[in-house]
């Protein structure tokens, strides 16, 4: 098992210069948040969905490492991020010390999470699909001019909640959210994450589970 840990990478500048300059550059154009609270969140996401399904822990902290760096790839272009990203990682956890084995595991996980050229390969790509789609907050949103809101930012902005609900027994995966429909109706959600939460159910069934989603208590897929 590697020792690496995501509390490394979270003290490794390299890492922090890329999240930190990923965010930025995504912030001039209009995206929302991709910077180390996406990352910390998305990281403790990914290792729950597995924790929770009983994977071994060593696969687990894979998951929590690939979650954590997923976005880096945003620094150089958000076009093709995750290939770019995978690379980016590949270098920087062999600096690390991080075996092969380990490193074919994370790194095909950070290539496969963008929904226009992913798929759910092994289950740490799987966790990391799953976690990263479920992130939808208003938290997210760099955007503070509402009046100049367009629909991705309406979307995070109106979701006041979202987590993912694991039942090993039921073998469900749910994504549940909470959404003002004051701000933005549930038809604008689909409208732009139709993608994404195919990708989820197909992830979600690589791990051999059900995927739902959930908002405002009302199960919709």
């Amino acid at each position: 098992m590697s020792k690496i840990t995501v509390d490394d990478l979270k003290n490794d500048h390299e890492i922090s210069v890329y999240l930190a300059s990923s965010t930025e550059y995504l912030g001039h154009l209009g995206f929302t948040e991709h910077g180390k609270r996406h990352a910390s969140l998305i990281s403790d996401r990914a290792y729950h969905v597995l924790k929770d399904l009983e994977y071994e822990e060593a696969v687990c902290q894979l998951a929590a490492v690939a979650g954590y760096i997923h976005d880096i790839g945003n620094m150089i272009n958000r076009y093709n991020h995750g290939g770019t990203g995978a690379v980016m990682a590949y270098n920087v956890l062999v600096r690390l010390g991080m075996p092969p084995e380990e490193i074919a595991l994370v790194i095909s996980a950070i290539g496969n999470h963008e929904e226009e050229r992913g798929n759910a390969i092994n289950p740490v790509a799987a966790a990391l699909i799953l976690a990263d789609k479920s992130d939808v907050h208003r938290s997210r949103v760099t955007n503070r001019d509402f009046a100049t809101f367009e629909i991705h930012d309406r979307v995070n902005y109106a979701a006041n909640h979202s987590k993912l609900v694991i039942d090993k027994q039921l073998r469900k995966i749910a994504l549940e959210i909470t959404i003002d429909t004051k701000i933005c109706p549930v038809m604008e959600y689909f409208e732009i994450f139709l993608a994404r939460m195919i990708m989820c159910r197909r992830a979600a069934a690589f791990l051999d589970c059900h995927f739902s989603l959930v908002i405002n208590n009302n199960q919709l897929l």
